[in-house]
C-alpha cells in the first residue's frame, strides 16, 4: 500500500520535531538591555567593587549613600560593613534588580532603594559617606551639591571619567585646572585612588575611568562662607580663565548682575539708592573703556577716586560645563561691534562699576588670570567684594 504524504505547511522546518532553534547570541539573553543615556556601564570587576568599599572605611555604624547601584556589585559589599545604604536609582529596572539581588537575605533589611534623579532630588539624604559608580553626566552636578550639603559626609569614594577626576586634583597652572578644582580644594581634600580601565565595564565606556576620594571639610574646618557666594563668583571668574580678572568682570551682564546684587544690599540696610541720570557720560556697552570721575560710595564731596577702567569685552573661550548658563545663552550676541553707547547711565550703575574696579586693584588680582589663582586668592576677591557691598548668590 503506498504512503501517503502529507504536504507541508508553508514555512514549516526540514528539521525533526524536537530539535531546538540555534541559541540566540549570549548579547541578546540580558534580562534587560543596559541604557546609555543613564551611563549604565556596569561595574564587573569584583577587585575594583571591594577596593571602592575599603577606601570608604565604613564603620558598622554608617549610613551609606550610594548613587546608582546598578546590579548592585558595590551595595552588597558596602551592606555587609555599614548599617544602611540609601540606594539611588534612576531605572526602575535597576532598582528592583539590586533589590532581587538582596532578597531573603539579612542585608534586605538595611537596604533602602529610592526611584528618582538625585539631582533632582532638594537634598541628598543625610549620610555619612557616599559611593558611586558615578554616571558620566552627573559628575559636576553630583560634586557640587554634596559639597552645598549642611553637613557633608564623612567621606565620598566615586569613580569618574579620568578627565573629569583629573580636574577634581589639579593645581593652579595645570591645563585642566577649572572652578571644580577650586571649590573642591576649598570645601573639601581630594585624593586620586586608582585607574580603572574600560574592560572592567559592561558594556565598556569609550573613555577610561578614575576613582577618587574627597572629604569634605567639617565642623571647625568648614570655611565660613556661603557656597553659594563662593562658587557663584567662580562663576564669573572662570568662564574666561584665561584672560585676566578685570577682563572676566568686564561684561555688561557681569556688571548688571552686580549692580542688582549692590540694590539688594542698599535696600537691607538702608542705604539710600541714587538712580539718577548722568548726562554727558558715553560708557561702553561692552565695558571696554569708561572714563568717570566719582567717590566710589556716591558722595557728591569733594575727595572722589579718579577710576579710568580699562574693561574686556565679552570673548567666550572656556566652554565647559563649568560655564554659567547666562553665557551661553548669549552666544555670539556678546561680539558685537564694540561702540560706545549714547544712552544715558544711572549713578548707581557707575559707582558699582568703580566698586568692581577698585576691588580688582586693591586685592592686586586684576591683572591676574583664573586658572594661575588658588583658593586663598578668590577669598581675598570675595571678601574685598563683600566689604564694598557686592555679592553674588
Amino acid at each position: 500500500m503506498a504512503k501517503v504524504k502529507t504536504p507541508k505547511r508553508a514555512g514549516a522546518s526540514t528539521s525533526g520535531p524536537y530539535e531546538r532553534k540555534a541559541a540566540k547570541p549570549a548579547a541578546n539573553s540580558n534580562i534587560f538591555r543596559f541604557d546609555k543615556d543613564f551611563g549604565q556601564h556596569i561595574l564587573k570587576n569584583p577587585g575594583i567593587s571591594d577596593a571602592i568599599v575599603e577606601k570608604a572605611s565604613l564603620k558598622p555604624t554608617d549610613v551609606v549613600l550610594e548613587v546608582g547601584p546598578g546590579t548592585g556589585n558595590i551595595t552588597v559589599r558596602a551592606l555587609e560593613k555599614a548599617k544602611k545604604v540609601i540606594a539611588v536609582e534612576l531605572d526602575p529596572r535597576m532598582g528592583a534588580e539590586v533589590t532581587k539581588r538582596v532578597q531573603g537575605t539579612p542585608l534586605a533589611k538595611k537596604l533602602e532603594v529610592i526611584l528618582g534623579d538625585v539631582i533632582k532630588m532638594p537634598d541628598l539624604p543625610p549620610c555619612d559617606a557616599l559611593i558611586s559608580n558615578t554616571p558620566y553626566q552627573i559628575s559636576s552636578p553630583l560634586i557640587f551639591k554634596m559639597l552645598a550639603m549642611p553637613n557633608p559626609p564623612r567621606v565620598a569614594v566615586l569613580m569618574f571619567q579620568r578627565e573629569f577626576a583629573k580636574r577634581l586634583v589639579a593645581k593652579p597652572g595645570d591645563a585642566l585646572y577649572s572652578r571644580l578644582s577650586v571649590n573642591v580644594n576649598f570645601w573639601a581634600t581630594c585624593k586620586h585612588i586608582m585607574k580603572v580601565g574600560k574592560q572592567n565595564f559592561k558594556p565598556p565606556p569609550k573613555v577610561e575611568s578614575d576613582v577618587v576620594r574627597i572629604e569634605p571639610l567639617i565642623g571647625s574646618a568648614r570655611p565660613n562662607i556661603a557656597f553659594e557666594e563662593f562658587d557663584g563668583l567662580l562663576r564669573i571668574a572662570f568662564n574666561r580663565k584665561n584672560k585676566t580678572l578685570r577682563a572676566s568682570f568686564g561684561p555688561k551682564e557681569v556688571l548688571a548682575m552686580c549692580e542688582r546684587n549692590y540694590k539688594v544690599h542698599c535696600s537691607l540696610n538702608n542705604i539710600p539708592i541714587d538712580e539718577s541720570i548722568v548726562e554727558n557720560v558715553a560708557v561702553d556697552d561692552n565695558m571696554d573703556t569708561m572714563d568717570v570721575e566719582m567717590d566710589v560710595e556716591g558722595d557728591d564731596d569733594a575727595g572722589n577716586d579718579n577710576a579710568e577702567e580699562k574693561w574686556g569685552g565679552f570673548d567666550n573661550d572656556d566652554d565647559d560645563e563649568d560655564m554659567p548658563t547666562f553665557f551661553k545663552e548669549l552666544g555670539d550676541e556678546g561680539k558685537e561691534a564694540k561702540t560706545p553707547s549714547k544712552h544715558p547711565k544711572t549713578k548707581i550703575a557707575l559707582i558699582v562699576r568703580a566698586k568692581v574696579e577698585k576691588v580688582l586693584t586693591t586685592t592686586d588680582l586684576a591683572d591676574r588670570r583664573a586658572r594661575m589663582c588658588d583658593q586663598n586668592d578668590f577669598l581675598k576677591l570675595l571678601i574685598a567684594f563683600h566689604e564694598e557691598g557686592i555679592h553674588f548668590s
